[in-house]
């Protein structure tokens, strides 16, 4: 890097997917990073490029929908780094695959607690080291699932709408402090997450490029792209959004 990094990210999920992308990324564009992860060695490898790069990182274990766990996380970029300018909430679980009446009360339970609870917790104690520092950025990762179902993924899709209400709830609560929340929907995405899927079912992939007008997945870096510009001055006005990154799949 060529000038020394002066502000703080937390990228949760960072580890892989769409967040590795997002937390090399902000590294570039002069940010101390903090990762939460369940990944070990996903997180690990990426904190290691980012130094390598002569960036700034470090890595917390983190189970976002433990209270402690995310109390301990910012605690940490705050000490680490004296503030937090950044969020990306990007931690999250796919589907069980299973029609409603086939799902557990725990398996709904697990979506919700990751996909949602853990949103409702990064955000929470984000926001009160943003408010304490005078201000801040945070982008929630959403879905296409927030707008449209798709086939045995009820829980999946409660839970990403959901992330929309939470958005648009906490950005007008935090309008006049300076801090401002927006939401990305990616559509079928590269991640470690799809792969997994498509490989359960050779059906599946297919299927779901069908259902994207640019008939093909989505990079992470994409998506990245869009959260760096929600994240940074570009989008100074934009708050309580939802912005798509879907090969128009949403326009159908």
């Amino acid at each position: 890097m060529s000038t020394t990094p002066t502000k703080s990210a937390i990228v949760t999920g960072g580890g892989s997917g769409i967040g590795a992308s997002v937390a090399l990324d902000l590294s570039q564009s002069g940010y101390r990073i903090t990762i939460a992860d369940l990944d070990d060695a996903g997180a690990n490898k990426i904190i290691a490029q980012i130094n390598n790069e002569g960036g700034v990182a470090q890595f917390i274990r983190t189970d976002v929908s433990q209270e402690s766990d995310v109390i301990a996380l910012v605690e940490a970029a705050v000490s680490s780094y004296g503030k937090l300018d950044a969020a990306c909430n990007a931690a999250g679980i796919p589907q069980r695959g299973k029609v409603l009446h086939e799902l557990s009360a725990d398996e709904w339970d697990r979506c919700l607690d990751i996909n949602l609870r853990g949103l409702f917790l990064c955000n929470k104690y984000q926001l009160i080291a943003m408010v304490e520092a005078g201000g801040g950025s945070i982008v929630n990762v959403a879905s296409t699932c927030s707008m449209v179902a798709v086939q045995n993924a009820a829980e999946y899709c409660a839970s990403k709408a959901g992330v929309l209400g939470l958005v648009r709830g906490i950005a007008l609560d935090y309008a006049t402090k300076g801090i401002r929340i927006n939401a990305v929907l990616p559509g079928g995405t590269k991640t470690p997450m799809l792969t997994s899927a498509v490989e359960t079912d050779p059906t599946l992939e297919a299927a779901l490029v069908a259902v994207h007008p640019m008939n093909r997945f989505c990079e992470p870096g994409e998506v990245g792209s869009a959260i760096k510009w929600l994240l940074s001055d570009e989008a100074s006005f934009v708050t309580g959004a939802s912005l798509a990154v879907d090969g128009g799949m949403l326009a159908i």
